[in-house]
């Protein structure tokens, strides 16, 4: 299902960049299989942490020192007893199972917090 038209101003609104995985934890708290991940976005924004459902699809080892995508502009979000602060992208693989979401990845390595449009 497509979602309703947005214009470019709306994109424009969110901040998405590029940090670097530096620390993954278990989420055994979390509602569905989940990471902590700790990511670095260099110094302009800093280190941030995400709660991402990745389990299925990524191992903790696959993600140390992956960038990946991550919008960085929306509010904390409170999970579990966890605070998310990004929100790291990606696909889900199409199964329908729990934390099958896919990581969102450059294919060539780019500087921390650089913006993706």
């Amino acid at each position: 299902m497509i979602k309703p038209q947005i214009t470019y101003e709306d994109f424009d609104k969110v901040d998405i960049r590029v940090g670097e995985v530096i620390k993954v934890e278990d989420f055994p708290k979390a509602h569905k299989p989940a990471y902590k991940l700790t990511i670095d976005f260099g110094r302009e924004i800093g280190i941030k942490k995400s709660s991402a459902q990745l389990v299925k699809n990524q191992t903790k080892e696959e993600l140390l020192g992956k960038q990946v995508v991550c919008v960085v502009n929306f509010a904390p979000r409170q999970i579990g007893p966890f605070v998310s602060e990004v929100l790291t992208l990606g696909p889900d693989d199409g199964t329908n199972e729990e934390s099958n979401w896919v990581v969102l990845t450059p294919l060539k390595i780019v500087p921390l917090g650089r913006g993706v449009k």
